[in-house]
């Protein structure tokens, strides 16, 4: 890993007793203290619930700074691979570490074809999944079946990387396609070998054997920026449960089915559906966002504006910007001239932007403030955003599993506690329990 331990180093007293630890510096100027050996030193642990103050690996994958705004994969600036690449190109460089050239992009497209199809066996277990199952569920369970079907995959993981991960990128998006038809009752469309990444998922979607799907290039281009920005982010939820599990030396398919798992959640991967929802509760009571900026606020009222904030940004998220360029001009490709929720959402950042309560905050719009409405003019159901979210984000998992596998600092996660119950009591027979013990 490319860091750097700096001569300085970071004292702490305790007890009487002045323990120095090592200061380590990232490639981009972030600091860290080095406290792996705190508890062998001082019998202390440090206490860092959701582990914001806590680096629990070294990555050269993404760079982050929530202070500035800035978003980087691999060394290359967000802006930029949105702007030029397809999310296949950015899949390589997130799984490889470098932009494909001419030849290695036209070989991991031809494997991704190749492996687009799923074994038939599984497409038979949709038909064991009730109506009304969640896509995530559907999706988190087909992922996980995939170790049974190419165990061959898992017994010398990093020597057949390139396969497991061209087979998860092509199957992911096959299986998501499957669960949606599934929900919907339909019968499932089958990948198509002239159709690129993207395309071949959209029509997977929404062709039907009495309305075939026509191709728009700007949908495309747009699903394209959408799996490109949410392909990475550090060390979220998902992206450490990755880790985590996989330190136990799970499989990469277990792992990215947990990591799916974690996505699901609302304060996770279902924040753009939260912003969907909000945006048409605001028009069903006729438009009047203003009302609803005051109800945020409020302090007595519960009520918040999603899509405002974000865990680590502490400015514009970068990917908001792209997206809400992105909204406009697929809206424009579809012909749609007035999209009440797009106007709506712009009407409700500008005034967020002028406002001391919402700027002494740091309350910036964030990627799932504009990503729901792009997704529901392509046709795509809120219920299948946060599996939209998971096919963008399934190349940084795949990227993430295999640097904690090369790593030789990876340790089985085992976080610490602070122990708050009840101290040793002693034990009362079952005769002699009154129920207040």
């Amino acid at each position: 890993m490319s860091d750097m331990q700096t001569d300085k180093k970071a004292k702490i007293e305790l007890d009487g007793k002045v323990f120095e630890l090592p200061i380590i510096e990232g490639m981009e100027g972030e600091k860290a203290i080095d406290i792996r050996s705190l508890r062998a030193q001082t019998g202390y642990i440090t206490l860092d619930s959701g582990y914001m103050n806590t680096g629990s690996c070294r990555s050269g994958i993404t760079f982050l700074d929530g202070e500035r705004g800035i978003l980087q994969y691999r060394g290359y600036a967000i802006e930029e691979l949105a702007e030029h690449c397809t999310f296949v190109e950015v899949a390589y460089l997130l799984v490889h570490g470098n932009l494909p050239t001419p030849a290695q992009l036209r070989n991991f497209s031809e494997m991704l074809g190749r492996f687009a199809m799923i074994h038939e066996d599984m497409v038979h277990f949709f038909d064991r999944f009730p109506p009304y199952a969640s896509p995530m569920s559907i999706l988190s369970s087909m992922v996980n079946s995939l170790c049974n079907f190419y165990p061959e995959m898992t017994e010398n993981p990093l020597d057949n990387i390139d396969a497991m991960a061209a087979r998860l990128l092509s199957k992911v998006r096959t299986i998501a396609a499957f669960s949606y038809k599934k929900t919907m009752g339909h019968p499932v469309v089958y990948p198509r070998h002239d159709l690129s990444y993207c395309a071949n998922f959209l029509n997977m979607m929404f062709d039907s054997p009495v309305a075939p799907y026509e191709i728009n290039d700007k949908v495309v281009a747009a699903l394209n920026k959408l799996l490109i920005l949410h392909g990475d982010h550090e060390q979220n939820c998902s992206t450490s449960t990755v880790r985590l599990v996989g330190s136990a030396r799970v499989n990469l398919y277990a792992s990215i089915s947990a990591g799916i798992s974690a996505l699901w959640g609302p304060l996770h991967g279902g924040a753009n559906q939260a912003v969907m929802e909000m945006l048409e509760t605001i028009h069903a009571e006729g438009g009047g966002y203003r009302k609803f900026i005051e109800k945020a606020k409020d302090p007595n009222d519960p009520f918040r504006l999603v899509g405002f904030g974000h865990r680590v940004y502490k400015t514009h998220d970068p990917r908001s910007r792209i997206l809400k360029q992105a909204s406009e001009d697929v809206l424009a490709s579809m012909n749609v001239v007035d999209d009440p929720l797009l106007e709506i959402a712009k009407e409700l950042e500008e005034v967020a932007l002028r406002d001391d309560y919402f700027i002494e905050r740091n309350l910036y719009p964030n990627v799932d403030f504009y990503s729901g409405i792009i997704y529901r003019a392509m046709g795509i159901p809120a219920n299948m955003f946060t599996v939209m979210f998971a096919l963008g984000r399934l190349p940084g998992w795949i990227a993430h599993w295999m640097e904690m596998w090369n790593d030789p600092d990876t340790r089985i996660g085992r976080p610490r506690q602070i122990y708050v119950g009840p101290q040793l009591k002693p034990f009362v027979p079952m005769a002699e329990r009154t129920g207040n013990e």
